[in-house]
Parts: C-alpha cells; sequence; structure tokens
C-alpha cells in the first residue's frame, strides 16, 4: 500500500503537526504500507488561488503543467491521508484551494452526460484526520455534518472514492482534550490499517 499524506497547517508546533507525525509513525512500522509520501502544502508554497482568464481556462486544469506533480501524486497512492484543522466548520482555505485546482475535470472525473460523471479516481481510500476547538459532536449538531457531507459526497464519492473513513477530534485546545488517548489512536490505526 503506497501512501500520501497531505499535510495542511501553517504551524509544525500544532497538534495538527502531532498528528501527521503519528500517521507517519505508524506507517512506518505497518508491514503492509510500502511506500510513503509527505506533502507539506503551505511548506511547499502551494497558490491555493484559482486563476482563470483569456489564456488559462477552467476546462484546462487537468493538463495544467504546474499542477502535474500533484496530480502524480494522487494517482499513485492508494491510501490518501488528510490532516488539517477545521476553522469555521470546514478544511482550511489552503487545502479547499488544492481540492478545486487538483479533484479536476478530465483528472478525477469525467462527465458523461447523465446525473453522476465517472469517477475516475476509484480504487483508492480516504482519511481525514481533523481537530477542532468546539465540542466534538458541534459539527454534527450545529452543523448538520456539513464536514463530513462535503468531503465524503460533495468530493470523494463524485471522484470515485468510496472508502473514506474520518477522525475528527473535538475540544483539542482544553487541557482536557484527552490529546495523548487521541494521538495514539491515529498512530494505532495506521500501524494496522491493511487497505
Amino acid at each position: 500500500m503506497k501512501v500520501l499524506v497531505i499535510y495542511t497547517h501553517p504551524n509544525h508546533q500544532s497538534l495538527s503537526y502531532s498528528f501527521l507525525q503519528k500517521v507517519l509513525e505508524g506507517s512506518r512500522e505497518n508491514p503492509a504500507v510500502s511506500q510513503i509520501r509527505t506533502l507539506d502544502l503551505y511548506e511547499e508554497g502551494f497558490n491555493p488561488v484559482l486563476i482563470f482568464n483569456e489564456t488559462k481556462r477552467r476546462r484546462d486544469m487537468h493538463t495544467d503543467p504546474a499542477l502535474e506533480k500533484y496530480r502524480e501524486m494522487l494517482l499513485w497512492a492508494d491510501k490518501i491521508v488528510l490532516v488539517y484543522p477545521i476553522w469555521w466548520g470546514r478544511p482550511p482555505a489552503m487545502l479547499l484551494g488544492f481540492i478545486d485546482q487538483m479533484f479536476a475535470s478530465g483528472f478525477a472525473y469525467r462527465d458523461k452526460g447523465g446525473l453522476l460523471p465517472e469517477g475516475l479516481l476509484k480504487g483508492r481510500s480516504v482519511v481525514c484526520i481533523s481537530s477542532m476547538k468546539g465540542p466534538a459532536l458541534y459539527p454534527l449538531f450545529w452543523l448538520n455534518n456539513a464536514h463530513k457531507v462535503l468531503m465524503r459526497k460533495a468530493l470523494f464519492r463524485f471522484v470515485g472514492i468510496k472508502r473514506v473513513k474520518f477522525f475528527e477530534f473535538g475540544n483539542m485546545e482544553s487541557p482536557k482534550g484527552r490529546h495523548e488517548a487521541k494521538l495514539d489512536r491515529v498512530y494505532r490505526y495506521f500501524r494496522t490499517v491493511a487497505r
């Protein structure tokens, strides 16, 4: 299994970075994992801003040479792991800008003329690891589970990825947030996951 970890937080002293380290530690100890690659969007200097004009058109995004290495990474991976905070009930703008550009028509899906497109990223699985200041059940009861609906249904199922697992941790700025137990849970999952 080839694992691509996409990390989206500007601070390497953050709790998100600690989750990233546990993903990598567990994956390295997992005999089912053959290769691991990490993409740190902030460190990479990824530009999340969409630009469309006379020479750069939306319908050509799937062949944009500036995005070729990221397309190659996504095609290479069997499992895509996203590590990010929840800000204002959703992933950071940096990650959303990456999604806007990478999950483009002609690369991630193909229109067939019907109600739903053909997903072109079938066979992969995704794990979303997110943390937030608010209570763990806040997204479910106050936001109608908008974050999970966005990621699972509006994005990954649309491009053919059916297996999506969430680690959505709340109360993470509280001294009673049980950080070590949550970090260990992520580590144990990646140490044993088979696909």
